[in-house]
């Protein structure tokens, strides 16, 4: 049986893996993909947090950033949240074709630069915090 720490490395293995992911998508012009995989990123960080606060070792099965990190004592400032949600987007676009011609408009170099800088930023803050 998996300790809880074994748990909670798993995931954290996944975003690093999924962060390399995020820098290839961007280099080959992915916009859209890469953002999709910087929520995992974030998602999977979520899920170890979630792991460490909770009793359990199996995180509720949803996409939603915001409620991963509501059962844990993690309190985020207002920009984070919203960044969180902002970022919750990519979830959904990266999943259902039909929101991918509207936001292919949207994912251009500069704007996906931007929300890979800002989900780095919040990356490092949430790897501080689950170590």
């Amino acid at each position: 049986m998996k300790t809880k720490k074994e748990h909670i490395d798993f995931w954290l293995i996944q975003a690093d893996d999924d962060w390399a992911a995020v820098d290839t998508l961007f280099k080959g012009q992915n916009y859209l993909q890469s953002l999709f995989f910087a929520h995992l990123v974030i998602e999977k960080i979520c899920k170890a947090l979630w792991i460490k606060h909770n009793e359990g070792n199996v995180p509720p099965r949803t996409h939603n950033l915001i409620h991963l990190l509501s059962t844990t004592p993690i309190k985020l400032k207002d920009d984070m949240s919203e960044f969180m949600l902002s970022l919750n987007r990519f979830q959904l676009e990266g999943r259902y074709p039909d929101y991918l011609t509207k936001m292919h408009h949207i994912c251009n170099e500069s704007f996906t630069n931007k929300m890979i800088g800002e989900t780095n930023k919040l990356r490092l803050w949430l790897l501080e915090i689950v170590q």
